[in-house]
């Protein structure tokens, strides 16, 4: 490379060889070509190295995506887990979420021919859509039984049919207690989105509850009166619900006799479990859901986080309800006003239909500490203590019929729900 410079150089000055003086010269523009050459190279091996750092940077940001991207990336390594939150939260569309579901919802799933079309009745509104009461096939003996349909309509935003199959796996997850309503099954390959529950053939116990105010000695051959041995007995199945619950190291948070669910043979069955599982799923900060707050725990209405000694507080109110036929809490208490009245150390005075025995259980739920407060096995111990001595003959009355509209005013409730539930049976 110097030879071909030199002979350029000699070309340039158009010297010949004997020329001392062109000599000096030729030298003196070598001092200066091959430093501009030196100095080219190092700018292009530069502008090299800047552009492999740039793209080292660019790699690295991408490794530290949000943590959705990752819980994405670990979810297409394992489609089949059984986290609550399995759902790849990359997926932009519902198609790829149903696709998704297909796989981790399959031994769940229920063909869609199996329910009956002609047998759909609704019967509430949900927070996802329409409640339906419809008869599923069991066999190829044309057999069916009556279910439960909670049903995501189409159109469905992606968010939405996240949150609903969230809630199917949520339930898949919790598994059986004779005491939780069962998940039956589903229909996730298209819209609109089924989860299919247990019909529970009595209702919810606050209608029942009702029920039993009238002058109704039985409907369906159903006996509609309560004794104080059969409030221990619901108390009891109730409170079973509840240790399942702290079991798996959850609790329900809305425990009240409008989430309790009867069978002709008596048997509780708890439902209602939305918030136990926006709690589980998005974290206690992130719940939206809102409960009446005559039901909560003192810890609740100053914005806590709920436990399960809030539900031990709540239950104490399932007993009030269950005792006094359906009563609201607290009747002479606004709801505006119900913390003021709790931080005053008041609680709820003796009914006349109620036994000492149960007026203890009560007070020793409403212990303002939450530590005070009973555990869900130290409950069932002491309900299954006092029904020893309770009557199981001495039919509960009260003379007064509700009317839901100043139930739903007095109670802090949706009065669209009651009456909707009310005029069931």
């Amino acid at each position: 490379m110097a030879g071909n410079v030199k002979r350029f150089s000699r070309m340039l000055l158009e010297c010949n060889s004997n020329d001392k003086l062109c000599v000096v010269r030729e030298h003196q523009t070598e001092v200066i070509v091959v430093p501009v050459l030196l100095v080219g190279v190092f700018v292009i091996v530069l502008t090299v190295i800047l552009w492999l750092h740039c793209r080292g940077l660019r790699a690295k940001q991408e490794q530290s995506a949000p943590a959705g991207a990752q819980v994405t990336r670990k979810n297409q390594q394992d489609p089949c887990s059984t986290e609550s939150r399995y759902i790849q939260l990359s997926e932009r569309s519902v198609e790829s979420l149903l696709n998704s579901a297909s796989l981790t919802l399959k031994e769940l799933e229920i063909p869609r021919e199996k329910l009956l079309p002609d047998s759909l009745q609704l019967i509430n509104l949900g927070a996802y859509g329409s409640i339906y009461r419809a008869q599923l096939e069991t066999g190829s003996s044309g057999k069916t039984k009556t279910v439960v349909l909670k049903a995501l309509q189409d159109p469905a935003s992606p968010q939405r049919v996240k949150d609903f199959l969230g809630r199917i796996k949520f339930h898949q997850n919790l598994g059986h207690h004779e005491n939780l309503v069962e998940l039956v099954g589903c229909c996730v390959d298209q819209l609109p989105l089924y989860m299919i529950m247990e019909d529970v053939s009595l209702g919810d116990l606050l209608t029942f509850l009702w029920t039993c105010r009238r002058d109704v000695m039985a409907m369906d051959g159903v006996p509609y009166d309560l004794t104080e041995r059969q409030v221990y007995e619901v108390g009891q199945q109730v409170a079973a619900a509840l240790a399942y619950l702290e079991e798996k190291n959850l609790f329900h948070g809305d425990i009240a006799a409008r989430n309790v669910l009867l069978h002709h043979n008596f048997t509780a069955k708890l439902c209602g479990l939305g918030l136990a599982y926006e709690t589980h799923a998005h974290g206690a900060s992130s719940v939206t859901r809102k409960v009446p707050v005559k039901w909560q725990a003192p810890e609740r209405l100053l914005s806590k986080p709920p436990t399960i000694k809030a539900d031990m507080w709540s239950f104490g109110i399932l007993l009030y309800e269950m005792i006094t036929l359906g009563a609201p809490p607290y009747p002479e208490v606004p709801p505006s006003d119900i913390l003021s009245y709790l931080q005053k150390q008041n609680i709820m005075k003796q009914p006349s239909s109620c036994q000492h025995a149960m007026y203890c259980i009560m007070k020793s739920c409403w212990q303002w500490s939450a530590a005070h407060r009973p555990s869900p096995a130290q409950l069932l111990c002491s309900l299954k203590t006092a029904m020893k001595t309770s009557s199981g003959h001495t039919v509960l009355q009260v003379p007064e019929s509700v009317v839901p509209e100043l139930y739903a005013d007095v109670a802090g409730v949706d009065v669209h729900s009651l009456v909707r539930e009310y005029t069931i049976l």
